[in-house]
């Protein structure tokens, strides 16, 4: 019997923090990392508003999207077919727009995609005196819950700014960051729950534990690259029998330059399927 050759899968994700204004810079990502699927995050813009020439004009005819005026909002753009997926609640009931979902058309078989943005949450770390923290861990615990609860997952990636650096080499300071939003033991115990009950960190696949990580810089720090006080708020992870299909990762740091980028920068994962 001949056995069916694998096909490249290039994945990118990026919190592109407003599409309309940053959509010139995704045809820098496309020449960057040529990836098949980009799923973004903080697209802030409705469904009617979605400027729907763009990406076909990049190379990516399906797009499939969730998002509302001002805030949030999520996309996957790609080159492959999609199927859109429907079935996960509404996370924390606000209608929030902070997860798409599709099954990717390859020949291989169907992939499922996630594009998640998890709530920020605030500045206080702290579930009493700041809701926006507390819905935070609520998202966090409601979708560890609603994964766990499914079937072993095959062929499925889970991608998007899910804001929070879950282990100390996440952060530029593991000490200083413990009581900083986005590091607190209740976030991260919280997002590696959720990663560890179906999925692996295509991320640390690559980069060992004990190595520094990170895909997002404060807008704040003028001299971001010099500081180097980044998290790791960006995330890529795949089903378990994904593991060996996966052949390389790519920070692509220099777009944290580009002329009105994103605090955060894409993050690509290439598989073999």
């Amino acid at each position: 019997m001949q056995r069916r050759m694998s096909q490249r899968l290039r994945i990118a994700t990026w919190n592109i923090n407003s599409l309309r204004l940053r959509l010139p810079l995704l045809s820098r990502l496309v020449a960057a990392l040529d990836p098949e699927v980009i799923c973004l995050q903080e697209t802030k813009v409705p469904d009617e508003l979605f400027p729907a020439e763009g990406p076909p004009a990049l190379g990516y005819p399906h797009v499939v999207r969730r998002g509302m005026k001002g805030y949030n909002g999520v996309a996957i753009l790609s080159r492959v077919p999609l199927v859109p997926i429907d079935t996960a609640p509404d996370w924390c009931a606000r209608g929030d727009c902070r997860h798409v979902a599709a099954l990717l058309d390859l020949p291989s078989g169907p992939v499922e995609m996630h594009d998640f943005y998890v709530p920020a949450g605030g500045d206080v770390a702290d579930r009493a005196a700041n809701p926006k923290y507390a819905h935070k861990l609520d998202f966090v615990a409601e979708a560890s819950a609603w994964f766990a609860a499914r079937p072993p997952l095959t062929r499925t990636v889970l991608v998007g700014d899910l804001n929070i650096a879950p282990l100390e080499n996440d952060v530029w300071s593991h000490r200083q960051l413990l009581d900083v939003v986005s590091h607190t033991p209740a976030e991260t115990q919280g997002l590696l729950a959720w990663q560890r009950a179906q999925f692996v960190d295509a991320l640390r696949h690559f980069v060992p534990e004990d190595q520094k990580l990170y895909t997002w810089w404060s807008y704040r720090n003028r001299d971001w690259r010099a500081s180097d006080r980044g998290r790791r708020l960006d995330h890529v992870w795949v089903s378990p029998d994904l593991r060996g299909a996966l052949r390389s990762h790519t920070i692509l740091k220099d777009a944290r330059d580009w002329p009105q980028g994103s605090d955060h920068v894409p993050v690509c994962v290439e598989l073999a399927l």
